[in-house]
């Protein structure tokens, strides 16, 4: 199953960068025997101004044909690490890749929500879309890791 995470804005060298790669890379040496994996981020950035309706055509051309669309999104369903690791796996075992869409400062315009599948939020606070990006690769990680059976998800 491949993931992609399609979001707003390009993100520079820094913290935030190393800590998204370290976890990429985690996700796929983990899930690689699970059939989880490879994982890439794919980014764009409105240079127009055209706020969310052209961000969300930007989204829209980055969504490979036939995945399952999850909004991150603060309305969006709060899942524990174990409930998004067999969410995961339900999508692996139906054969289905995944994109996970962050949107930029405003969100993500109504018309790309509709079209998702699923919405999940990482709680009831706002976080700024370079930390979401951050905790999501997070979780990919914990969630093969889950499924892998490894000690790195302690409950």
């Amino acid at each position: 199953m491949r993931v992609t995470i399609a979001a707003v804005g390009r993100l520079r060298s820094g913290p935030e960068k190393a800590l998204i790669d370290d976890y990429l890379t985690r996700f796929e040496r983990t899930g690689r025997a699970l059939g989880l994996g490879p994982a890439q981020l794919l980014e764009v950035e409105d240079k127009k101004g055209g706020g969310m309706p052209a961000e969300a055509q930007l989204l829209a051309k980055a969504i490979p044909a036939g995945n399952v669309l999850i909004t991150l999104d603060e309305r969006g369903e709060v899942l524990s690490s174990p409930d998004f690791a067999q969410r995961l796996a339900g999508y692996r075992d139906s054969a289905r890749d995944v994109t996970f869409v962050i949107g930029g400062a405003d969100g993500i315009d109504p018309s790309l929500r509709a079209q998702a599948q699923m919405s999940i939020s990482f709680g009831k606070m706002v976080w700024p879309h370079m930390l979401v990006r951050v905790m999501l690769t997070e979780q990919l990680y914990r969630a093969a890791a889950i499924l892998a059976g490894t000690p790195y998800h302690r409950v």
